[in-house]
């Protein structure tokens, strides 16, 4: 009896968890739609909830040191606490509501290189080990968003990579602790002077707020240093705009102002 209650502790016997997508491809502040399945196991538990959550790998500054870390968002609560008896089945319906800031993951219909996203859930058990599930997410751009990667790839920015780095935007209206850089590769008309542009888009409900910085090439007797530009989006009238036209006015000014022509 005591061997059979630590190997439930440990979660042996114990219950199971699925969840089932309707659609895995979300926008940020759209939703994700999809039902988790609850088996019981092979003796009773108290359920202390079961949550979905949206987790992503985040990178970490500590000192003179980088590490990587997966960090849950967003969560969501679905049910309160209830006895799940040996053999049962719940299905639990959810509407899992996707926050703004949430990085994108898929431009173009390609993966990101560098972005992991993923939708956790978690059944909590008193007294016992939880059980988990974790189900792949791609997060699509918004128009706005797309406005501004087509005005960069038409003028021959390519990408490179893109990561999650936890901190924040000064000035920017932001609520999670971290923030997303999309790094491109410069076209060679702009090669001389940059040596690497990032991306930053901190969405809202009413405006999208566009980051850029520019990682410039040192001289022969200068030191390559970094220049900032950022502008607000407005969604509504962001189709009347010549973005193209605005960023490259925006990075020759840039490198005008610290002696650099292209």
């Amino acid at each position: 009896m005591v061997f059979k209650k630590m190997l439930q502790a440990f979660g042996v016997g114990g219950p199971s968890v699925e969840t089932v997508l309707a659609n895995p491809n979300c926008r940020p502040g759209g939703f994700l739609e999809g039902q988790v399945h609850v088996v019981g196991g092979d003796h009773a538990v108290d359920v202390e909830y079961l949550a979905v959550g949206l987790i992503t790998r985040v990178e970490v500054e500590s000192g003179d040191s980088e590490y990587n870390t997966d960090q849950e968002f967003h969560r969501q609560r679905l049910t309160g606490s209830f006895r799940l008896d040996p053999g049962a089945r719940y299905d639990v319906p959810f509407r899992f509501d996707v926050p703004w800031e949430t990085p994108i993951t898929e431009v173009y219909g390609q993966h990101l290189h560098g972005m992991t996203m993923g939708l956790t859930t978690e059944l909590e058990i008193a007294r016992a080990v939880d059980k988990s599930d974790l189900d792949a997410v791609a997060v699509h751009p918004l128009p706005a968003q797309e406005r501004i990667l087509d005005a960069l790839l038409r003028l021959g920015f390519r990408f490179s990579r893109a990561d999650v780095e936890r901190g924040r935007v000064y000035g920017a209206e932001q609520h999670l602790p971290f923030y997303q850089e999309i790094e491109f590769y410069p076209p060679s008309a702009y090669a001389s002077g940059i040596n690497q542009l990032e991306l930053t888009f901190i969405p809202t409900p009413h405006k999208l707020q566009v980051i850029l910085e520019i990682d410039k090439r040192g001289g022969l007797f200068t030191e390559g240093h970094d220049a900032f530009g950022r502008f607000d989006v407005d969604y509504a009238t962001v189709d009347h705009t010549d973005w193209a036209a605005q960023l490259d006015n925006w990075l020759r000014q840039s490198a005008q102002r610290r002696g650099l022509f292209f």
